[in-house]
């Protein structure tokens, strides 16, 4: 099955963090992204900008509203994704159990049941 961990955690800039907490991290997404990796599970994984790059569109009777920011006003933010291949739930909680950012903010762990692939949507057996 395939599975989104999506990883929140707290809305922090660079001076925040600082530059060695930076690093830190970096070596730590590097090592997991490379573990998923290697174990053959990772299809894909993304480092999203902070939320304050954010643009949010939304639908009403007056046409398209595009605003700056994100939806909702929170302190966590959503900050990455990874999707993974797995053989069920256990696995992929596994998996979200060793992500850096787990001991910051919650891992969602949601699985997929679709996929775009070759101009065509494809249904996850499951």
């Amino acid at each position: 099955m395939r599975y989104a961990l999506l990883l929140h955690y707290p809305e922090m800039t660079a001076d925040d963090l600082g530059p060695e907490a930076i690093a830190e991290g970096m070596r730590e997404f590097d090592a997991y992204a490379k573990a998923l990796h290697e174990a053959g599970v990772l299809i894909s994984a993304e480092v999203l900008q902070p939320s304050a790059v954010t643009t949010t569109v939304t639908a009403g009777d007056a046409g398209l509203r595009v605003q700056d920011g994100p939806f909702a006003d929170t302190k966590e933010q959503l900050g990455g994704t990874f999707v993974i291949e797995v053989d069920d739930l256990d696995a992929a909680i596994a998996w979200a159990g060793k992500a850096p950012s787990v001991s910051w903010g919650p891992v969602e762990v949601r699985p997929s049941s679709t996929h775009f692939r070759d101009g065509a949507w494809t249904p996850f057996a499951g």
